[in-house]
């Protein structure tokens, strides 16, 4: 499957807010929780690390407060 930057950084987006419902290049999707949105993101980080030649191992870390 092929990921592109831009739906990285709209889910990138949905996690920072909170929000489990995502809409993207007119899809809409509804995650269960939190984690299956970060695991969401983390494959497609992944993905477009060894697209780019980078390890697979490349990972960045997020984290949000309900604050």
């Amino acid at each position: 499957m092929s990921f592109t930057q831009a739906e990285l950084d709209v889910l990138k987006e949905a996690y920072a807010a909170g929000a489990l419902r995502v809409t993207h290049d007119g899809k809409t999707v509804e995650y269960g929780s939190e984690s299956d949105l970060l695991r969401r993101i983390r494959t497609i980080e992944s993905e477009l690390a060894v697209t780019a030649g980078k390890s697979r191992s490349t990972r960045t870390r997020l984290g949000f407060s309900r604050e």
